[in-house]
This record gives C-alpha cells, sequence and structure tokens, in this order.
C-alpha cells in the first residue's frame, strides 16, 4: 500500500515538472524560432521577462522526482539510468547549457555574444524536453527492464522518438498559451496574436503526434497502448482532447488568462493517463510497482517528507507562481513594450 501511495507522488512530480518546467522550455521553443535579432527582439524581450522569476525554481520538481525513484524505487532507478544513460546524459547537458545560456544572454552586451548564448539556450530548450520525452517513451515501449544494457535499440524506437515530438509538442504549446496571456498583461498587445497564432499552432501539431502515437505504435508497447485506449486511460485522454479543445477557444477571447488552467489541464492528463496506462508496472510488463519498490521504512520516510515539503514548500510555489503570473516580480518597461 505504501508502495502504491509513493508510485502515485512519483507520478504528480512527474506532472508538475512537465508543467511547470514545459511552460519554460516552450519558451525557449519560441525564441528559437522567433527569427533573426531584428525581428525576434520583442518576442524575446517578452520571453526573458515572462522566465526570469521562475525559471529556475521549477527545476525543483525534477530534484524531487530523482530523489523519490533512488530512495523509493532503487531497482527502478537503476533500471533506466543504467539501459538510458545517453538520452538523459544529452538531456542533463542540454539543461546545463540551457540555464547557462539565458543566464548570459541577457547582461551581454555584445550582439555576437548574445547571438552565441541565446542559440545555446533555445537549441537547448528544444533538445532537453525532446530526451527526457524519449526516456519516458522507452520505458513505456517495454524494452526497458531490469538487466538490459544500453544500446541505441532501446530508445531509437517508434514509441520513444513519437513520445520526445509530443512532449517537445506539449512544452511549444504552454510555452504559446502561456506568452500570450503574458503580452497582453504586460501591454505588448502587438504580441498577443503573434503567440495566440502559435498556442493554436502548437495545440494542432500536439493533437496530430498524439493521434499518430496511438495509431502507430511499436509492437512492444501494447500494454500502455491498451491502457490509453481503454478505461481510465482513455476517459483521461478524451478530457485532455477537451481541455485542449477549450485552450484554443479561451485564447482568443478576453478570459484567455483562464488558458493557462486549461493547458496545464491538457499535459497533467496526459501524464496521468499515461501513469494509469501502465498500472501497476514501473517498467511495463517486467517491474511492478511492489518489485520496484524499496525497503518499507524507507518508504514511510518519503511519505514523511513528502508531507513535510507539502507543507513547507507548497505554499511558497503557490504564491511565487501567483506573484509571477499577476506581474509582480519584474514588470516590463516602457522600453520593453516599445512598438
Amino acid at each position: 500500500m505504501t508502495a502504491n501511495v509513493v508510485s502515485w507522488i512519483l507520478l504528480l512530480a512527474i506532472a508538475a515538472y512537465a508543467c511547470g518546467g514545459g511552460v519554460d522550455y516552450g519558451a525557449g521553443f519560441w525564441d528559437l524560432l522567433a527569427g533573426g535579432a531584428d525581428r525576434g527582439k520583442r518576442p524575446r524581450w517578452l520571453i526573458d521577462h515572462a522566465m526570469a522569476p521562475v525559471w529556475e525554481v521549477n527545476n525543483v520538481w525534477l530534484i524531487f522526482v530523482l530523489v523519490l525513484m533512488w530512495t523509493g524505487f532503487p531497482v527502478f532507478f537503476q533500471t533506466v539510468f543504467t539501459a538510458l544513460w545517453l538520452p538523459l546524459a544529452l538531456a542533463v547537458v542540454g539543461m546545463v547549457l540551457r540555464g547557462a545560456g539565458f543566464a548570459l544572454r541577457k547582461p551581454t552586451r555584445r550582439l555576437a555574444e548574445r547571438r552565441i548564448y541565446g542559440a545555446v539556450f533555445a537549441v537547448s530548450s528544444l533538445l532537453t524536453p525532446f530526451f527526457l520525452g524519449v526516456v519516458i517513451g522507452s520505458v513505456a515501449s517495454g524494452r526497458v527492464a531490469p538487466g538490459t544494457t544500453a544500446s541505441a535499440d532501446v530508445w531509437a524506437n517508434t514509441t520513444s522518438i513519437t513520445a520526445g515530438l509530443l512532449t517537445v509538442a506539449a512544452t511549444a504549446f504552454l510555452g504559446a498559451v502561456f506568452l500570450t496571456v503574458d503580452a497582453r498583461r504586460f501591454g505588448a498587445h502587438d504580441l498577443v496574436g503573434y503567440f495566440r497564432l502559435r498556442a493554436w499552432i502548437s495545440s494542432a501539431a500536439l493533437l496530430v503526434i498524439g493521434v499518430i502515437g496511438l495509431t502507430v505504435t511499436d509492437p512492444h508497447a501494447s500494454y500502455v497502448h491498451h491502457g490509453l485506449t481503454h478505461g481510465v486511460g482513455l476517459v483521461l485522454v478524451i478530457v485532455a482532447v477537451v481541455a485542449l479543445a477549450v485552450t484554443a477557444w479561451l485564447v482568443a477571447g478576453t478570459a484567455a488568462g483562464w488558458a493557462r488552467y486549461s493547458s496545464v489541464a491538457v499535459v497533467a492528463l496526459l501524464v496521468a493517463a499515461w501513469g494509469f496506462a501502465q498500472r501497476p508496472y514501473l517498467v511495463p510488463t517486467s517491474l511492478t510497482v511492489q518489485q520496484g519498490a524499496g525497503a518499507s521504512a524507507t518508504l514511510q520516510w518519503m511519505l514523511i517528507v513528502a508531507a513535510v515539503a507539502l507543507v513547507l514548500i507548497g505554499p511558497a510555489l503557490v504564491v511565487l507562481y501567483r506573484l509571477d503570473t499577476h506581474g509582480v516580480l519584474e514588470p516590463l518597461t516602457d522600453e520593453d513594450v516599445a512598438k
């Protein structure tokens, strides 16, 4: 029973990182496609100011995920990090380069150096979520099992690549929706339509890639595929599609602020659908939650730690996100929003 509770907490932490970190990765994705120095100046200014207050905080969720995996499910941790060390290493390198690029490009005065740092940030914002999605797809594909050695075949397959593309589309969708709201909130009215169009494009891409993922599936992923097309998993997928349509409608109206919540719901529901489709396995058909769980005493302490974190850290994060989304932490200047 304790192991099941901890596994659901792990899934919640993954969903939180997918939603919180996904917004930042999505902003970086649109930074990559913003164009040259002149054409992309205003979108990049908005991206910089929208991301600055919280981009480091979102990595707290990733640390929590790793701690839960390592201490709560050591066999699962060893299995994933042994078989998938290459895409995980590439994702980590991307995180480091992305953080360095974002931190260094803003204070840099020389245009050439700003372009280099900006390119590093933007490209890493694309590659990092892709490889993280590849890891999730590899686990869902059933090709990973205890004792599996690292090889390209483990992660370079249909399910893994599709999951990576779906993750990139999801982050682009979140980033575009949040930036649409940010543009309106900061008075950058010319950027509202700019990012609204990108929200619609990325929502369509997310839907198309999701449909492709459900129809063209690696034979090894039959267990998760069945879970996503039947029962609770299917219900969650359908609700996610409805939330996607609602988000596309909201960004076009005056109540666009609500689109942030519906877009987060889309990604959270997709993560939940994956979790329900995969249960009771950590690694489909080869490692159940009970088989991969650590010692009972360790799991009990994990529940205590999670409860303490919820009480001490949860309210602080809620306040931080609220202040950020209301533009209190770092408002744009008149120069920033000038046409």
